[in-house]
């Protein structure tokens, strides 16, 4: 096995950064503790086989990469702060993002467009900043398409929306309160909480309350996992449906898994998703790491993506400078198992799937 350089300390980088010409030090932003911890260890294992790949084909710019591991799962300054430090010590050339949007507002504001950023999860949308490149789905991709079927075909028509209290949720759910609406559904409740110490009795009784048919979770993490553990085996589970906008597989496992047939989430990746270039990804990914490695999921598959995606806009570009890349970035492709990705305006849209939950695994049922 082809083995990758990660450097897990930030000062350790800073203090020792490449002499020029030796290596492309390339930041990784990714939650290590924390609500968001659980999908640390699938996105380092994500970012290590695209740098395998690049490696292996030559590194980036001609150089080989390297990877300097930020914990995203702090404070959203304090992540900023390290982030920013790195950059002016010359000890990153680039980064990768794949965390909360709240760390990624104060990440843009820190970098200030000194080196580029491309930030990998879903997100609210509207991000404009110059140097920052969004592979995520939109609210208008993720969630317009899969309200509409949930309420044509399962007839939910009156949705309570939770959400942790920050920014993605509360732009998720103004525009899923949007489309609700357009397609003649009401939004009978809408509740944030704090990340990290969600107590899902006082949810499940407003459910109850307004007598919600339907559910938009906007929650992340250990608070997802927590409120779905909480809510199978009540009288709830078989009566409400649920719609998840960032259940993957490690969250849908640390839930126990659901058998209600009620329980969904909305997408641009899934493991088992039979595509020729989804299934070709699992094949290296297996290959590189063995039947024990954490669990594929479309959070780390898209940092896969991200990592694919800085090397081929610098390629492009034939620089890492990011008024060069900017200049160029328009029709920079990469090729994953989400398939061929495109960049326009900073942005790439891709496919949405509509999954429902069955036992531990996801069962496709749509693709947008």
């Amino acid at each position: 096995m082809d083995e990758v350089t990660l450097i897990s300390d930030p000062l350790e980088a800073r203090l020792l950064a490449p002499e020029p010409g030796r290596a492309v030090r390339v930041g990784l932003a990714v939650p290590v503790s924390g609500t968001l911890g659980m999908m640390g260890p699938a996105v380092q294992s994500c970012a290590g086989l695209a740098v395998a790949e690049l490696n292996a084909a030559g590194g980036l710019l001609g150089l080989p990469v390297e990877l300097v591991l930020l914990d995203a799962g702090r404070e959203p300054r304090e992540v900023a702060a390290d982030a920013a430090e790195l950059v002016r010590a010359g000890a990153i050339a680039g980064l990768v993002g794949t965390h909360a949007s709240d760390v990624r507002v104060e990440i843009v504001k820190a970098l200030a467009g000194q080196v580029p950023y491309v930030y990998t999860p879903p997100y609210e949308g509207g991000e404009s900043a110059p140097g920052v490149y969004l592979l995520g789905e939109t609210p208008g991709r993720q969630l317009r398409p899969a309200l509409g079927w949930l309420v044509g075909a399962r007839r939910a028509r009156r949705w309570a929306l939770i959400g942790n209290d920050y920014v993605w949720p509360r732009r998720l759910n103004r525009a899923a309160t949007e489309y609700l609406h357009a397609v003649g559904a009401a939004v009978v409740a809408t509740r944030y909480e704090p990340l990290g110490s969600l107590d899902p009795e006082p949810l499940l009784d407003l459910l109850l309350r307004v007598r919600a048919d339907a559910v938009l979770l906007t929650l992340v993490g250990s608070d997802l996992v927590a409120f779905n553990r909480a809510f199978a085996g009540t009288r709830l589970d078989h009566r409400v449906l649920r719609l998840c906008a960032a259940l993957e597989e490690n969250g849908l496992l640390g839930a126990g898994g659901d058998t209600t047939g009620e329980l969904y989430a909305a997408m641009g990746y899934f493991g088992n998703v039979a595509t020729d270039a989804g299934l070709d990804f699992v094949e290296r990914y297996t290959h590189r790491y063995g039947w024990q490695a954490p669990v594929l999921n479309g959070h780390a598959q898209a940092c896969y993506d991200g990592v694919r995606l800085l090397a081929a806009l610098a390629e492009r570009a034939g620089s890492l400078d990011p008024a060069q890349i900017d200049a160029n970035s328009d029709g920079t492709t990469v090729t994953g198992a989400r398939g061929r990705l495109t960049v326009a305006g900073r942005h790439v849209d891709q496919p949405v799937y509509l999954a429902r939950a069955d036992g531990l695994d996801f069962d496709v049922l749509q693709a947008f």
